[in-house]
């Protein structure tokens, strides 16, 4: 009687780990907002002006808040346009790291706290943008992907600022057990664009506890402090908000863009 229960876990966690191209739904290109699509490019343009970006590294200072700890030391943030992500934060309690990469085409991720001990981060915490914390990259990555679907929710007002709502997730066709939330809600992630330049104000989506993807808890990014690299415009302060709490305010003071970064600066250890 545990046979069918394993198997159900074990499709699922294919599925999530996206360990096979068949898996990944094609979306119609009925299914998106004609609105939606057209913000989103606009929105792409504005934070490149054109320019291709592959890879960028992000470096300034960071301040850390988990409960009573409030810490503050060094960041180095950096990403790929093919999706793996690295943050590295020294902190006097320690190096703190966190490293999302692909293996066989799948995305895998570890993090690690002071002790150096590599924890997996969980299959269903792989579903939102890895490198949610540079947005060029991210909207590049939806836009140039066929199993995304673009939703248009409306202007409204967010954190003191107009701007426009737009919704996105995951296509698929895979059929999720009653119970369990489906990939749709799992890659859910609400971007709010600023009404004037369209540049990106604002990104949410939801983790969820290792042991309990049911249970959705809200992270919002914010993005301000817009300038000039290369002709890209890169956000240099970034704020992380877990459950409307802040928890990791980045201060960034040099960014690179298209240095050669390769895969091998995303190694699992």
């Amino acid at each position: 009687m545990k046979l069918l229960p394993n198997l159900l876990i074990t499709s699922l966690l294919t599925f999530l780990s996206f360990e096979t191209a068949a898996q990944q739904a094609t979306t119609p290109a009925s299914a998106n907002s004609t609105q939606a699509t057209a913000l989103l490019s606009q929105s792409a343009a504005a934070l490149t002006g054109g320019v291709a970006v592959t890879d960028v590294t992000l470096s300034g200072t960071a301040r850390r808040i988990a409960g009573s700890d409030d810490e503050s030391g060094t960041a180095v943030l950096k990403a790929l346009a093919t999706g793996e992500s690295r943050i590295d934060l020294t902190l006097p309690s320690g190096l703190r790291r966190e490293v999302r990469a692909l293996s066989n085409n799948c995305q895998v991720g570890i993090w690690t706290g002071p002790n150096g001990v590599a924890h997996p981060i969980s299959n269903h915490n792989l579903m939102t943008d890895s490198s949610w914390f540079f947005p060029a990259l991210t909207l590049a990555r939806l836009l140039g992907s066929q199993s995304y679907v673009f939703s248009y929710v409306g202007a409204e007002a967010r954190n003191g600022q107009p701007v426009q709502h737009l919704q996105i997730w995951q296509a698929s066709t895979f059929q999720m057990p009653a119970h369990m939330p489906t990939p749709e809600h799992l890659s859910q992630m609400d971007l709010f664009l600023d009404s004037t330049t369209l540049l990106p104000a604002a990104l949410t989506f939801n983790t969820h506890p290792d042991g309990d993807m049911g249970l959705d808890i809200p992270i919002e990014v914010r993005f301000s402090e817009y300038r000039i690299v290369n002709g890209a415009q890169v956000s240099f302060h970034v704020q992380k908000f877990l459950n409307k709490s802040l928890v990791l305010d980045l201060q960034f003071q040099t960014t690179a863009l298209n240095t050669g970064l390769t895969s091998a600066a995303f190694g699992i250890h």
